[in-house]
């Protein structure tokens, strides 16, 4: 019997490495060898993006890349930026959408045997594409998507165009892959989508709420036993109410890390980006938040450079940032994507104006990453342990706490073996590196 290689780059989001890793495993299931990217394969799967310049080149890159390694390899385009790009100039052999993953053994399967079409159809449908992992590469912590699509249409935003209409995975088929992984020693699970908020919102019947079915299905999962900490991903800020905050705060498995999506924190910039709500809605949001939570992780991303964004509205988003006091902020320059409205703004900015503002966001990044670091020391945090490294000649065992909080703890600073997957309490005693604290077992 043939036995083919096959190897995955995956580029982009966590949905993105979500359903990499499905494609994976289905063709594992089918016969095929996996292989890193960097060897000799027989076929090559790259899991394209698009969100921005940057990320489309790199997709036409690890293509081009795949293409040099092995001549004679069928090359697949799957994702995003197949999906946006009628010209599809790649080198590749197969072109898979976002709404055919799935059939990546099927479709491959045809091409070997001459059947094979160069693009598979490209549309989306109305219905959730069922993808899921049966043995999670990390083993730690599992990843679960649940939603796909966008329907928010933010000006610069390319993703509704690549990702179709908001479509919801249905809560029985949820929570039986969260079983699963219960009982296969999953501590933690995060909840992925292209637009977590709207989970459940393509369900029949009304939502008295925003994020209504969300919470409805995070209480549900906190009843799993074996569970013991439930992550949000990125949620956008008109979700958080006091409705959706008391339901989460019951719901002790919840952890006290919120990505809220800000773009900006100019009113007006706010308002040509197509986000919908002001910076004073976005504070408020924020307070509820730290009302339940005091020392949440409030998380976010920023796009510095839009459009006719001016001297005063960039100074008005810097000073919205310092005034939320984030731990992290992602920092992205703004990326013209043809097709969308802001792409014929006028007032396009030069790239030294949006290089120069990148690196303000950075600088007060850093600042803040600190000073929310430096409130946990001497006090105490909630690790899962995850891996074993030597830091600084010193072997430690890394983890995150409930925050999202890197930290390491030294082998030798208990009287008990150190075991992944383990949840501790530990004392946060002092910066490692830049990137994480190092702790005492308390």
């Amino acid at each position: 019997m043939l036995v083919r290689t096959a190897a995955f780059c995956n580029l982009g989001c966590k949905v993105n490495a979500y359903e990499t890793e499905a494609m994976e495993e289905l063709l594992s299931n089918a016969g095929y060898t996996i292989v890193p990217f960097d060897a000799a394969a027989d076929v090559y799967v790259v899991n394209t993006c698009s969100v921005t310049n940057i990320a489309d080149r790199k997709s036409r890159q690890m293509l081009h890349r795949a293409r040099r390694r092995n001549p004679d390899a069928v090359i697949v385009a799957a994702g995003c930026y197949v999906q946006t790009h009628e010209d599809r100039d790649t080198p590749a052999d197969i072109i898979i959408g976002n709404g055919h993953k799935k059939e990546i053994a099927s479709v491959l399967s045809d091409y070997f045997e001459g059947r094979g079409a160069l693009h598979k159809d490209q549309s989306i449908g109305h219905d959730y594409e069922e993808l899921e992992i049966q043995m999670p590469e990390e083993h730690t912590r599992a990843f679960i998507k649940i939603q796909d699509g966008c329907s928010q249409f933010c000006s610069y935003c390319v993703i509704p165009y690549a990702r179709g209409r908001v479509r919801s995975r249905s809560a029985e088929l949820v929570m039986a892959e969260v079983n699963r992984l219960s009982k296969m020693g999953y501590r933690e699970i995060v909840l992925t989508g292209i637009h977590l908020s709207s989970y459940g919102t393509d369900f029949n019947g009304k939502q008295n709420f925003p994020g209504e079915s969300l919470l409805k299905l995070v209480r549900e999962m906190s009843l799993v036993p074996g569970i013991s900490r439930i992550r949000l991903g990125s949620l956008e800020p008109r979700i958080i109410t006091p409705s959706f905050t008391d339901g989460l705060a019951e719901i002790p498995e919840l952890c006290p890390h919120f990505h809220l999506s800000l773009q900006s924190g100019s009113d007006r910039t706010l308002k040509a980006m197509n986000r919908h709500y002001t910076g004073e809605e976005y504070k408020a949001g924020c307070a509820l938040i730290r009302e339940k939570w005091p020392q949440a992780a409030l998380t976010t991303d920023i796009i510095v450079g839009f459009p006719g964004e001016t001297d005063a509205d960039f100074e008005e988003s810097l000073h919205f940032v310092e005034s939320i006091h984030f731990f992290e902020t992602h920092i992205f320059k703004y990326s013209l994507r043809q097709g969308t409205r802001a792409a014929s703004l006028p007032d396009q900015l030069p790239e030294s104006v949006k290089e120069e503002r990148s690196r303000a966001m950075l600088v007060l990044n850093e600042q803040n990453r600190r000073a929310y670091l430096k409130s946990f020391i001497h006090g105490s945090i909630e690790l899962l342990l995850e891996e074993e490294a030597v830091i600084d000649g010193r072997c430690c065992m890394t983890g995150h706490s409930r925050e999202y909080i890197h930290a390491a703890v030294p082998c030798d600073a208990s009287a008990v073996r150190l075991v992944k997957g383990s949840i501790i309490t530990a004392e946060p005693l002092d910066f490692l590196n830049a990137e994480m604290l190092v702790c005492n077992i308390c």
